[in-house]
């Protein structure tokens, strides 16, 4: 069987911090902007590291696993 938890958490994540989708951090004229549909390079490192801390976060702390027979 195929382990698909780490494939479904890692899709989820990258659509949930894609910066401006739902939340930019941080954003143009304040800490925290929702719902922008912009971007800087400063965002984007900083939602790049927010990915990498949860990926690492529910793939090794809790082992998050989906089996789909």
């Amino acid at each position: 069987m195929l382990d698909w938890g780490p494939i479904f958490v890692s899709v989820v994540l990258f659509v949930l911090l894609t910066p401006g989708l739902l939340f930019q951090l941080p954003g143009h004229r304040r800490c925290v902007e929702f719902g922008t549909f912009q971007t800087s390079g400063a965002a984007i490192l900083m939602h790049a590291l927010l990915y990498f801390s949860f990926i690492c976060l529910f793939l090794f702390a809790v082992k998050i696993h989906l089996y789909v027979s």
